[in-house]
């Protein structure tokens, strides 16, 4: 569990994917070949490795990475497996089920006078519906810093779970903070 939003967007991608990543480094090697349109040398730029190295694992004369270089090799596998898979999934959210936010973080407020507004840790579940999913999906894609997929997460949170849709606390504005996991789930 992360408290960086990218990385719980990327895990709740995963959870659709109906096929497990390749398993070997040749195969995974192979595979970020495919995606990269056979040039060896955009796979060794994308990896940190020489071409020459590229080409080694492809012929199977190497078989087992640097431990740093397989967390990379992995890594950039997982952000390329199954596109049209993901694809389908953050439509799918983003159009009809939305997403479920699950997260421990300090929640201060700014609010009427005499309320109080020192943060504390909540651990909270909650489902957003479908147009927070697609706002945080076209941020992400926009290249949005953290902050700005924060601020996104806290104004769902903000208007279901605190405001209950409109029907109390007119006026409460949340501020999210010292994350300590989040996960989504759509």
């Amino acid at each position: 569990m992360s408290g960086n939003i990218e990385d719980g967007l990327a895990q709740a991608d995963e959870h659709n994917f109906t096929r497990p990543i390749p398993k070997s480094a040749q195969a995974r090697v192979k595979f970020l070949l495919k995606t990269e349109k056979n040039s060896v040398k955009a796979v060794a730029q994308r990896l940190g490795i020489s071409p020459r190295t590229v080409e080694r694992y492809l012929k199977g004369q190497i078989k087992t990475p640097r431990p740093e270089l397989a967390r990379r090799l992995e890594s950039e596998v997982r952000k390329s497996w199954q596109p049209l898979v993901r694809k389908r999934a953050r439509a799918k959210a983003a159009k009809t089920t939305g997403l479920v936010v699950e997260t421990r973080a300090r929640f201060g407020f700014t609010a009427a006078p005499g309320t109080t507004d020192d943060g504390r840790m909540r651990r909270i579940t909650q489902h957003l519906p479908p147009e927070y999913a697609s706002r945080l999906f076209a941020a992400q894609e926009a290249g949005a810093t953290e902050a700005e997929l924060r601020h996104i997460t806290a104004q769902g949170l903000q208007d279901v779970y605190f405001r209950d849709q409109g029907s109390r606390a007119p006026g409460l504005l949340v501020d999210f903070t010292d994350i300590d996991y989040i996960d989504f789930d759509f």
